[in-house]
């Protein structure tokens, strides 16, 4: 008999990723605001439950006798203003959703064994050129905060005996959403151009190597608390910029400045000119292997795969 795991965000870039290659082996019931998107999307589930965070009592019986969940939900922080409305919505989308889980979870006789809740590097926020690892302390920008406040919510679960992991993901490359797929089209237009100063650190990571951490870390249960999912080797935004140039036969002449990153994205800017040279210390230590390690072959295969 399967094992039973919940994902929520099973519509998003990780998350449908993720669940065809768990499908194989685990028994996936999806969470999801919209079935029949979901089904669309992710057809590989056993089973789909309608699922408004907000309200526990309809979906907190699910959670008797899974082995683990995996809440990769959260409104999108990609391309947004930071207005005080929508940084509301961000907010509560991945901290109410998150004590939730929480409490359904321990809630029930037969509890969850882990629990992967998604995370970000915005954690650590601006920190120049210093090397960040786990241990490393919070940012005090706003999607720090966000993160800080996620994570304590996920702790909750670990009072009641369930392992919890919060996965610190950096920028994920891919072909299909993110920062990638938003640079694309400009660098093949020759219009390719580096951010801020671009003397920034860029964090990142293959769309594959993040998928096969999640399933690595499901499984490792010597593994609990923060681990960042984040290439070995982060790189400078310059650096970033020149190699999609390169590996596209396309040059990388411009810059955009700091300013008019901010005066286009307001606070939404802090993020995408802050400095954050995060490394994936704990994977490391627990001997994960990263099928794609460096940048250039990272987006080499991204964009001849379409990944």
């Amino acid at each position: 008999m399967k094992k039973k795991i919940i994902i929520t965000g099973a519509t998003g870039l990780i998350g449908s990723r993720l669940t065809e290659a768990l499908s194989n082996n685990y028994e996936i019931s999806i969470f999801s605001r919209d079935i029949r998107k979901a089904k669309l999307i992710v057809p590989f589930a056993h089973s789909y439950i309608e699922w408004d965070f907000r309200n526990p009592r309809k979906w907190k019986d699910q959670f008797e006798n899974t082995y683990a969940v995996v809440h990769l939900a959260g409104a999108s922080i990609a391309g947004k203003r930071f207005t005080a409305s929508y940084k509301k919505k961000v907010m509560e989308s991945r901290t109410v959703s998150t004590e939730n889980l929480a409490e359904a979870m321990v809630s029930v006789k037969n509890k969850p064994k882990v629990f992967l809740c998604a995370s970000g590097v915005n954690y650590y926020g601006e920190n120049g050129d210093k090397i960040l690892t786990e241990e490393s302390s919070s940012g005090v920008d706003f999607l720090a905060d966000v993160c800080k406040k996620w994570e304590d919510k996920a702790s909750i679960v670990e009072e009641h005996g369930i392992r919890r992991i919060s996965i610190r993901t950096s920028p994920v490359l891919s072909t299909k959403d993110g920062m990638l797929k938003t640079l694309l089209p400009l660098f093949k237009g020759y219009l390719g151009a580096s951010l801020g100063d671009g003397k920034q650190w860029l964090p990142w990571i293959h769309i594959d190597d993040v998928v096969q951490s999640y399933i690595f870390l499901l499984g490792n249960e010597s593994v609990s608390g923060a681990v960042n999912a984040a290439s070995p080797y982060p790189v400078r935004m310059n650096d970033f910029a020149n190699q999609l140039g390169e590996v596209l036969n396309r040059p990388a002449f411009f810059k955009v400045p700091k300013i008019l990153v901010k005066l286009v994205k307001g606070e939404a800017a802090d993020f995408i000119n802050a400095s954050m040279r995060v490394v994936p210390q704990k994977l490391e230590e627990n001997e994960f292997t990263f099928k794609y390690p460096e940048l250039n072959k990272a987006m080499t295969d991204i964009i001849k795969n379409k990944k």
